[in-house]
């Protein structure tokens, strides 16, 4: 046996080796081939349908955002007419006070003059009956 025989021999074997060692990874390489094609076929079947729905969702979003906007004028009208009438409703209430306040001073004065009345009346009488 020459000296080329025995490398060649040795490359024969480490070929071997190699392929014996590569055809597991090769198996190994082909289930998870198949497995990612498999995971790719749920994935657009499931995610198509779901993409649609949401679609639909971010139209009535929309639709109720659209509607929200619309309506914020009018509670900004709404409110501005209540403040509007709680400064009415203060003013009001301020004059019934200041009115109750003249009503009152009237009543004592009317009390004043009515029980200055009974005694300037007494004491004339008084005077009359008595001279």
């Amino acid at each position: 046996m020459t000296l080329t025989g025995i490398a060649l021999i040795i490359i024969t074997i480490a070929v071997c080796i190699l392929v014996v060692a590569l055809i597991p990874t090769l198996l190994a390489a082909k289930r998870t081939l198949e497995s990612v094609t498999a995971l790719s076929d749920m994935v657009q079947k499931e995610l198509k349908p779901t993409i649609k729905e949401l679609t639909g969702v971010l139209a009535e979003l929309k639709t109720v955002g659209g509607g929200m906007a619309e309506h914020t004028n009018d509670v900004k009208v709404f409110m501005s007419a209540l403040g509007e009438t709680g400064v009415n409703m203060h003013t009001i209430n301020h004059s019934v006070g200041m009115l109750t306040n003249v009503l009152s001073t009237t009543s004592l004065w009317a009390t004043g003059a009515k029980v200055a009345g009974k005694y300037v009346l007494e004491r004339y009488l008084k005077k009359k009956g008595g001279n």
